[in-house]
């Protein structure tokens, strides 16, 4: 196992590009699947999640090809599916919570799925029950092994049907999405996912052939067709990387420069940093963060009541910067409630923050009230270990920021979801070793 190594209290300079999304990326290696041609996709993340999916998409006998830095071809022209029954993708397909999206585009071409019950982060229940719900509403016949935790759903063929959503689920969305399209007649997703991943599957899926109209909505309303051609796409930069690179610029007082961030598909993402305190530029499609050495005041509301940030489905705050918020919070001018309602762990690192020093008050699994400390009192370096991928991070950019070294095992965690981070964070002036155990 890997560690972090950190020698924080420096200040940062220069500029960081965002990698690839991770988000839309396993959503969009699943969709390669519905065509037998060719497929390029382009700004793939070379991480271990993303790197995993592809070779799952390898033994289910897709032909990959590295092309360049972060652009690959896919054709997927013959698929083996004697390998969705084998015990070598029980255990494959446990290691990647983004396998599930597998399911629809199988369903939809071979007339059937299959997935052991995925893996991914430890931050609360992660309920499957959208995706399959859905495909049983296209048609499929749903069957499951209690003893191997073994889903599967089959079909002859998909119709077009109507359903109401019970959660805006994005890995359900697209899983049903990737289905419909080739389903006899109109599908209606009501409730539907709508964030920007997800609007990119879709823009993706209509240039392969599909007929999907609302893209961007709630409402997704997709009239089937029998065939899918190939494509080319380009991945959106991943907003998280941008949401964790503005939190570190002001944890540690730096100037950093964020490039090509794609501003129109930030949602309240810059807002939410700004009701913080921080100066969020917008200089053409870059952010640029300035020094903030007189610190950074955390708003409230009108009335002089608490400000409370909180997630929710898109267009509102995503989870997956809630962890990044509460850290940048530790080192504020005032106090603010986080208010994670998506996942009942998320919120378990704080107490590696309050060993380094920091003001938190865990009320309860989802709700932590943060007092900052106006940088009049710093973190202080400690040992820690990373439990998942965005709470590793947010302990990475308060080790950056606290006063003397810190060590970060079990970094594979972060790995999971940043390309490189160490050279990067090296580039801009950080003081971080990777030592291999």
């Amino acid at each position: 196992m890997g560690t972090f190594k950190i020698e924080g209290g420096h200040q940062l300079k220069g500029s960081i590009q965002p990698q690839g999304a991770k988000n839309e990326a396993l959503q969009i290696l699943c969709a390669v699947l519905l065509t037998p041609e060719l497929v390029t996709i382009n700004n793939i993340p070379d991480i271990i999640d993303v790197n995993k999916l592809i070779n799952l998409l390898r033994k289910l006998g897709v032909k990959v090809e590295k092309i360049g830095k972060g652009s690959y071809t896919f054709q997927a022209d013959e698929v083996n599916l004697d390998y969705l029954e084998s015990d070598a993708f029980k255990v494959d397909g446990r290691g990647l919570r983004g396998s599930i999206m597998i399911v629809g585009p199988l369903l939809a071409r071979f007339g059937k799925g299959y997935i052991p019950k995925p893996g991914g982060d430890k931050i609360g229940r992660r309920r499957l029950d959208t995706h399959f719900e859905g495909l049983i509403n296209l048609g499929a016949k749903f069957k499951y092994s209690k003893e191997d935790q073994f889903y599967g759903v089959e079909a002859e063929y998909l119709t077009g049907a109507y359903m109401l959503l019970e959660e805006a689920s994005v890995t359900g969305t697209a899983n049903i999405v990737m289905a419909a399209v080739l389903a006899r007649g109109t599908t209606t997703i009501y409730n539907a996912a709508c964030e920007p991943y997800l609007q990119q599957l879709c823009k993706m899926l209509n240039r392969m052939g599909a007929e999907i109209s609302g893209v961007g909505s709630n409402m997704l309303v997709i009239e089937g067709v029998e065939t899918l051609g190939g494509t080319e796409h380009r991945m959106l930069p991943d907003m998280i990387e941008i949401g964790s690179w503005i939190g570190l610029a002001a944890m540690t007082k730096s100037e950093l420069t964020i490039t090509n961030v794609s501003w129109n598909d930030l949602g309240v993402i810059p807002n939410v940093f700004r009701k913080l305190g921080i100066t969020v530029e917008k200089q053409g499609d870059n952010i640029h963060i300035p020094a903030h050495t007189n610190g950074y005041q955390i708003q409230s509301y009108i009335d002089g009541s608490i400000l409370t940030i909180s997630d929710a489905p898109w267009p509102g705050f995503t989870p997956d910067l809630l962890s990044i918020i509460l850290v940048v919070a530790t080192q504020a001018r005032g106090s603010v409630l986080i208010h994670q309602k998506m996942f009942e762990s998320r919120l378990f690192f704080v107490d590696k923050l309050i060993d380094m020093g920091a003001k938190i008050i865990l009320c309860d699994p989802h709700r932590a009230t943060v007092i900052g400390h106006d940088f009049k009192s710093t973190l202080k370096a400690t040992t820690m270990t990373s439990p998942d991928i965005r709470a590793g991070v947010s302990l990475l950019i308060a080790a950056l920021s606290a006063k003397g070294t810190s060590t970060i095992q079990n970094i594979e965690q972060i790995d999971r979801g940043y390309e490189n981070i160490d050279e990067r964070l090296r580039a801009i002036g950080a003081r971080i070793e990777r030592v291999e155990s």
